[in-house]
């Protein structure tokens, strides 16, 4: 049998240590782990292997680094996405956020908020029927809950549409997009969303501070109009883990 070095037993002896807390409870969600130096006098042990316990929690996804900080258990609660509830009229006339109605436990807050004028993609223009390369407003943003990044969202609207209005503003105002398509006379009477999962790129791992090893959802959404004009498209990228989406349907 092959034996394995003594550092490689003690790190994994730590990490289960601190796995089991975590699993037990006794180390809840957003809780600070013992750092390094409490590690090495707890355990006997070199900086290195502290140091790689924390690192084997954090690539399970389990824990999360703050720089400057320490190292925290990462939530286990997932955002509950409502599908169809979050899209209803009756929230975004009322001006209130879809984020109203996803379950959250913690508080929303947007970063990395752009927004440009640019040609189109192909892939978008299929969404909002128009021809590659016609020129869209896009907005861009980033959406944490807690501390945690979960959702990177761009929205496309054609420019026929939004410029000159407060859809190129920082704020949108009460209710967003939709309620500010609506007072422009697009308003929004249906939507379709198109959904799937892959492994993230580079960029958007770091963008949302993602786990060894964690896939993306990818939800495309297209905004249509009483007669059928689609006025808006919104591609979102959500880390898998930090998700449940739920859809209600009648029988």
């Amino acid at each position: 049998m092959r034996n394995e070095p003594d550092g490689a037993r003690k790190h994994e002896r730590i990490a289960a240590d601190l796995r089991a807390k975590i699993h037990a409870g006794e180390l809840r969600d957003g809780d600070r782990l013992p750092g390094e130096n409490v590690l090495m006098n707890q355990y006997g042990v070199a900086r290195m292997t502290a140091r790689q316990a924390l690192a084997a929690l954090r690539a399970e996804g389990i824990a999360v680094a703050r720089k400057g900080v320490g190292v925290f258990v990462r939530s286990s609660r997932p955002v509950r996405r409502f599908g169809g509830r979050r899209l209803s009229r009756d929230v975004w006339r009322a001006g209130r956020s879809m984020w109203d109605v996803d379950e959250t436990h913690t508080p929303v807050s947007v970063d990395r908020l752009e927004v440009r004028e640019q040609p189109v993609s192909e892939d978008v223009a299929r969404l909002l029927g128009i021809p590659p390369g016609a020129p869209v407003v896009v907005r861009d943003r980033r959406y944490i809950v807690g501390e945690r990044p979960v959702q990177l969202a761009t929205a496309f609207i054609p420019r026929d549409i939004a410029a000159g209005t407060s859809l190129v503003d920082q704020d949108t105002g009460p209710g967003g997009i939709y309620a500010r398509l609506a007072e422009l006379g697009h308003e929004p009477t249906r939507f379709t969303e198109e959904l799937r999962v892959r492994m993230p790129t580079p960029q958007e791992s770091q963008a949302l501070e993602l786990p060894t090893g964690t896939p993306v959802i990818l939800v495309a959404r297209t905004a249509y109009t009483r007669d059928d004009r689609p006025v808006e498209a919104s591609l979102m990228t959500l880390s898998a883990d930090a998700y449940v989406l739920q859809y209600d349907f009648d029988a």
